[in-house]
């Protein structure tokens, strides 16, 4: 039996990038978003980790990347995340943005809606497909991120979360299945896409719905295989409220045939991972402790960052990093404008 606990929201997206000091100037200097934490790739640690949210590092707000310096650009195709829609709190707030990437050239298309909300799509310097999502117009149960106070994008107009998740099958009955009878979605829209013949969209929503609980599921079954790459996502993360209701999540997994990974501790937050039939990794994660566990909320994201298992090797792991700065000297400066030399990495 499922568990009676649902999961409840997208705890956090992680994609990846091979310029790592370009991408902290693009999520916090051009999009206001807080680096809440500069750390390493757990499983690779001569790579850094990034994590991107609100001003309090909220699970449910976090955009993360793994930065492979020089890795290939993605391959777009089935079996992957296709887009990343970020939440932002009014309709005027899409009109800022849109004023905002023509100011900086940022490559962004037409106005859409999705579930009642008005939809504005936009791609990084690396072609990571992003959409901006306003709360008004739909279902808003979730409460938005708390904006950070040294943003360079007013509070009104800020990133204030995660609203949803998009992903692209080319096995449409094995992927639903995964999601709607184990995993608790719940289908709520399916049209004709315009592509393909075989090519379907569907909106599913997780337990209360809105900003933060939906994900769209491209049906593909003519694209070839994605290949992960910079400008692309690597895993989606879904909330569970803490250790014992991720622990009923896994022993579920588990007895539903699911390969799931064993709990995993990443001081930040419990991890297990899986991957759905069409391809895409899924992760499940608890809310907390939280980013503030090792740092303040004041300082957190400005220096390298280290979990317990890890600290004790910091003189081995900093060597082979490359220099990024994350300082507010850096990342509170407006985009496109110099950095300050003596701060610059």
């Amino acid at each position: 039996m499922r568990p009676s606990t649902p999961l409840t929201g997208i705890h956090h997206i992680s994609a990846m990038t091979g310029d790592a000091q370009k991408n902290v100037d693009f999520y916090t200097r051009l999009l206001g978003m807080r680096a809440v934490k500069k750390t390493v790739n757990q499983d690779a640690v001569d790579v850094y980790h990034m994590f991107y949210a609100d001003g309090d590092g909220s699970a449910g707000t976090d955009l993360t990347f793994f930065a492979f310096p020089g890795i290939a650009r993605n391959r777009a195709g089935s079996g992957e995340i296709n887009q990343i829609i970020l939440r932002v709190k009014s309709n005027a707030s899409i009109s800022y943005w849109q004023d905002r990437f023509r100011q900086f050239g940022v490559s962004f298309g037409p106005v859409t809606e999705l579930a009642g909300h008005q939809l504005l799509p936009f791609e990084d310097f690396e072609g990571q497909r992003l959409a901006l999502m306003s709360d008004e117009g739909g279902n808003v149960p979730s409460a938005p991120g708390r904006p950070w106070e040294h943003s360079t994008v007013p509070a009104e107009h800020q990133i204030v979360g995660l609203g949803a998740v998009s992903i692209t099958t080319g096995r449409p009955e094995n992927t639903l299945r995964m999601l709607t009878e184990i995993m608790g979605f719940e289908i709520i829209a399916d049209e004709q896409g315009p592509e393909h013949p075989d090519h379907r969209i569907l909106l599913l929503q997780i337990h209360e719905g809105g900003p933060n609980a939906l994900m769209v599921v491209h049906v593909r079954p003519d694209l070839q295989l994605a290949r992960n790459g910079g400008g692309g996502v690597h895993h989606v993360s879904f909330r569970t409220p803490n250790h014992e209701v991720f622990t009923e999540w896994n022993q579920y997994l588990a007895s539903q045939g699911v390969r799931v990974t064993e709990e995993i501790d990443r001081f930040y937050f419990m991890a297990m991972y899986f991957r759905e039939p069409g391809g895409v990794l899924y992760e499940i994660s608890t809310d907390g402790p939280g980013f503030a566990t090792d740092e303040s909320r004041e300082t957190m994201g400005q220096q390298l960052a280290l979990p317990p298992a890890f600290a004790p090797y910091r003189a081995q792991i900093e060597p082979q990093l490359r220099p990024l700065d994350t300082s507010f000297a850096r990342v509170t400066t407006e985009y496109g404008e110099p950095v300050p030399a003596e701060v610059t990495a």
